[in-house]
């Protein structure tokens, strides 16, 4: 396993040793051991599964504290572009924006740390993304930043008008009006 890191403390890539042959391909997606070889010290309780096609936008989504989720992102078919924004007020990257292509076939892996909201866009025909929790889901400490926020100026990489959002995603507050406890 190689150890990626980023501009924004804490926020890490994740690319797995890969084992190929005529047969195809092998690796270890996740070991507790490795991990914490290399201070990742999570305990993962929650595993999420979604599929998407081209266009669709999820995010940026995060729980409050002290429901933040670390996750571990992963793509299992198909390619998204990744995008973590800092939230932790005392971070010299807050309110930057982060992104990484992560697809089935690069096989890398993002880990982003309680204190980012979290979204990704579907590049290719359609996606299917894993990802791993440090904290159970709970409904009332959802937060949320409205995907197309001018402050934040993400490029989603989707063609314009087959950007696919949620209403409910489409009614996140700015990232200036975010409820914010990181």
């Amino acid at each position: 396993m190689k150890i990626i890191e980023t501009p924004f403390s804490d926020l890490i890539i994740i690319e797995p040793r890969v084992y190929e042959d005529e047969r195809g391909y092998f690796f270890e997606s996740y070991n507790k051991h490795k991990h914490e070889e290399n201070n990742l010290n999570y305990n993962f309780i929650q595993d999420n599964q979604s599929k998407s096609s081209y266009g669709v936008i999820r995010g940026l989504h995060f729980q409050l504290a002290p429901y933040a989720q670390t996750k571990l992102i992963r793509v299992l078919e198909g390619t998204i572009l990744d995008v973590a924004v800092d939230l932790r007020k005392t971070s010299l990257t807050f309110g930057k924006v982060f992104s990484v292509e992560l697809s089935s076939e690069n096989k890398k892996q993002l880990l982003i740390p309680k204190g980012f909201a979290h979204g990704f866009s579907v590049l290719s025909e359609f996606a299917v993304v894993f990802y791993k929790c440090d904290e159970f889901y709970n409904k009332s400490s959802e937060g949320g930043i409205i995907y197309n926020d001018d402050y934040l100026n993400i490029d989603w990489k989707i063609e314009k008008y087959a950007e696919k959002v949620s209403d409910k995603d489409k009614l996140l507050p700015l990232f200036s009006n975010a409820q914010n406890n990181f």
